[in-house]
């Protein structure tokens, strides 16, 4: 008989703000403008429609389906697979008075015990440390400010989010490289790098310019080229953004003798070292992105400022 474990985990937050306010947020979940999730530090939550009853998705590996969703108060999501377990996970939103409410997220799954120990161990930090960001957010977003320090990230979720993170693939270069394209009529070498752009993160090519420690020499659009020439070869390399991704895409071409002694030893090396620096800068930029309860907040006070102007008006209509 499989032995198992059922996890119950519970966080809370008392926000100063109304209830409607607060679950006007939640149903914001997996739009385009979420407030709450905090990507793009964490994985975003992805569903294959709308918050609705039967929208399907998950965030990272863990996968659900909404099975009850009251607009403004509460949402359920139950797992549609059984790795790591089955259960549920829910946002609910508590009115507590006029100006004050309680939101709460309760994770509820029964797991074998090999993958109870890795939750414990690999799961559960990452995800208390979500939960209360994605509570900082929640704050951020319908009081216009933080009114406490954030949410301390412990060391085991930084590790984890470390060792976690995207790694780029390879990917031919481009048809938007166009200032690389033209740089040299026959290059020597060339090749480029991808990684996915998570909500939250610069679409614009300028951003990433520091990826590489050479100097500008174009820009057009949403590519930035940088560069350098010296008597043995000449080096380009072009960051190339979309609405998905960032690719760095590089070429050479080589001089003489010298030059192609240099890049045969070079060019084993090369792509480990672009890969590294594109994705130490893809993780850097993700932390200094503003938390999406500052980003996408502008349009929940707004939303709950016209909400609560049409109820005053309607309880003058009823007056």
């Amino acid at each position: 008989m499989r032995r198992t474990r059922t996890v119950r985990n519970v966080h809370q937050r008392i926000v100063q703000a109304p209830a409607e306010t607060v679950g006007a947020l939640v149903d914001r979940l997996a739009a385009p403008d979420d407030p709450l999730f905090p990507t793009p530090v964490w994985p975003a939550m992805v569903l294959d429609r709308p918050l609705g009853v039967g929208a399907d998705g998950g965030h990272g590996p863990v996968r659900y389906r909404v099975t009850a969703h009251e607009p403004g108060r509460s949402v359920r999501f139950d797992t549609t697979a059984d790795r790591p377990g089955t259960g549920y996970h829910r946002f609910d939103v508590e009115p507590l008075g006029p100006d004050r409410c309680r939101l709460s997220h309760v994770l509820e799954v029964t797991l074998g015990m090999r993958a109870f120990a890795l939750f414990k161990l690999a799961i559960e930090p990452v995800h208390d440390t979500m939960l209360e960001e994605a509570f900082d957010n929640a704050e951020r977003a319908a009081l216009g400010a933080l009114p406490h320090p954030p949410a301390r990230r412990s060391r085991r979720a930084l590790l984890l989010n470390r060792l976690r993170w995207p790694r780029p693939a390879a990917v031919p270069v481009p048809d938007g490289a166009a200032l690389l394209h033209g740089a040299f009529a026959r290059p020597d070498f060339t090749d480029a790098w991808r990684m996915p752009l998570t909500p939250g993160m610069p679409r614009d090519p300028r951003a990433w310019r520091h990826v590489l420690p050479f100097a500008e020499l174009g820009a057009d659009g949403a590519e930035v080229m940088l560069g350098k020439d010296a008597s043995h070869l000449d080096f380009r390399a072009s960051l190339v953004t979309d609405d998905n991704g960032v690719t760095l895409a590089t070429t050479v071409r080589l001089h003489n003798a010298r030059g192609r002694l240099y890049f045969a030893v070079v060019r084993h090396l090369h792509p480990f070292v672009v890969r590294r620096m594109l994705r130490r800068a893809h993780r850097r930029l993700a932390f200094s992105t503003p938390p999406a309860g500052e980003r996408n907040a502008t349009a929940t006070v707004w939303g709950a400022s016209c909400r609560s102007d049409r109820a005053l008006h309607d309880r003058r209509d009823v007056l």
